[in-house]
């Protein structure tokens, strides 16, 4: 039987034998965590902590849900492991049942390549993008974007940090403005920028001594745009409705590819399957993951339209992981997709999603540093500034998720630990992913801790 270990034991060991190069030492006092269902982790005293952001949205549909685990175990009883060069049903079935998904939001046909991350994804899409777009090799990303931390997708992600110490892989990406109206590049507002970072976009290609174009032979040098509908990483921003179908046009006109980067935004984070679908424009490919197997099991997969990747154009060997499509992530998946199937989540999110605006905003009334809330569904943003509401607060802010961990937060003579994620170019945004089964006392306790957080700190 195995030794039980104190909390001090299991840390003072951790200090000794684990890698600080995750994002566990974020914290100041790691946490241990016991057990978790629902909306809700438990630590290793059994204090419970509502989670806001739910393993950055990949677990959208509750901790331990029943249904999903039923199907994971049946799975787990039959078949759980199987070499990737061989069939079985669940890999068929989640294809057609994905692929069916998008040609019914993009009107396109298309076909499913697996992985087993986020970032395997991207970079089997780079590799789509590449053998497609023979003899380009360099893409064009945003400004705040994110697209993983191997090393190719570091490459299309915006911050130098990620790059830093290892170098260039294959090539440095082209980085423009994304729409962040609340902090515009162009230091303009809504009202009178005309899309400025659509028409300097565009600008680009005007002639070939801005490096983008030749003109003589109207070539491009870019092979693909990898976006994200709305920025993740970069404080859950949603651009204004115009931007990506002004944009789809640019990059059709060029024979530019768009990639949509659904990893953390897809499967109903904004209230539809594909969160691209709110701007009515049909990317080439669509990275997803995380929340695909609801966070039970790692897949994670692409898909393109038929054109790209059908066997004469990405024939077999293109890629490989030894656990891409493994039969307990597919069956995962397909036990979500049904589960999905079971609820109107196209309705349930907006509405839940407009609450908690609401509430947010209720709640901005009381505290000045609360610069800037928004978001479409339930993705939803919380921009922390100095007291004139713009000025960026990131040390307000990491003292408020520090705060929040400490699990200690009183509320109705209970005891509440509060699950935070920051993001944002300035560090100063909780980017908030609820479950989307959160319900409606869940998003008033939210606020109520949220709230007490704001006061104990004095602002």
């Amino acid at each position: 039987m195995q030794k039980e270990f104190t909390k001090n034991e299991l840390l003072a060991m951790e200090a000794l034998y684990c890698s600080y190069g995750d994002t566990v030492h974020y914290l100041k006092e790691p946490k241990i965590f016991a057990r978790c269902k629902g909306s809700w982790l438990y630590d290793i005293d059994d204090i419970p902590y509502l989670d806001m952001q739910m393993w950055y949205s990949a677990v959208n549909f509750g901790y331990g849900n029943d249904e999903i685990m039923e199907s994971y175990g049946k799975q787990l009883a039959t078949l759980p492991q199987l070499a990737t060069q061989y069939l079985h049903r669940e890999k068929i079935l989640l294809a057609w049942r994905l692929s069916a998904a998008t040609e019914k939001a993009f009107g396109a046909k298309g076909r499913i390549h697996f992985n087993v991350g986020g970032s395997q994804a991207v970079e089997d899409a780079l590799k789509l993008v590449r053998s497609t777009k023979k003899g380009r090799s360099l893409m064009i990303s945003f400004m705040g974007g994110y697209h993983g931390r191997t090393l190719g997708a570091t490459e299309i992600t915006s911050s130098f940090r990620y790059r830093q110490k290892f170098g260039h892989f294959a090539n440095r990406a082209l980085f423009v403005p994304y729409p962040y109206c609340f902090r515009c590049f162009y230091e303009m507002t809504p009202g009178e920028c005309r899309y400025e970072c659509v028409r300097h976009f565009e600008k680009l290609f005007e002639t070939e001594y801005y490096g983008v174009v030749d003109n003589k032979g109207e070539e491009c040098e870019f092979a693909a745009f990898f976006v994200e509908p709305l920025q993740a990483t970069g404080g859950y921003i949603a651009p204004p409705p115009e931007y990506f179908p002004m944009l789809a046009r640019i990059l059709e006109k060029h024979g530019i590819l768009m990639v949509d980067d659904e990893i953390q935004m897809g499967i109903y984070r904004t209230g539809k399957f594909w969160a691209m679908e709110h701007f009515g424009v049909t990317p080439d490919v669509i990275t997803f993951a995380k929340s695909l197997t609801n966070g039970l099991n790692p897949l994670s997969g692409l898909w393109a339209k038929e054109e790209l990747i059908n066997p004469e154009a990405f024939p077999p060997g293109s890629t490989h992981s030894t656990f891409a499509s493994n039969p307990l992530g597919t069956a995962a998946a397909l036990a979500t997709l049904e589960f999905i199937d079971k609820h109107d989540f196209a309705s349930t999110v907006p509405q839940k999603g407009r609450y908690l605006l609401d509430r947010l905003r209720e709640l901005r009334k009381e505290h000045p540093v609360i610069g800037d809330v928004g978001g479409l569904g339930l993705a939803v943003r919380v921009e922390i500034t100095k007291s004139d509401g713009k000025t960026p607060d990131r040390q307000l802010t990491d003292a408020i998720f520090q705060e929040g961990m400490k699990g200690d937060l009183s509320y109705k003579g209970s005891r509440y630990g509060l699950v935070l994620d920051v993001g944002g170019y300035y560090k100063n945004i909780f980017t908030l992913a609820p479950p989307l089964t959160i319900s409606g006392e869940e998003m008033d306790l939210f606020i109520e801790l949220f709230g007490a957080l704001l006061k104990r700190l004095g602002v």
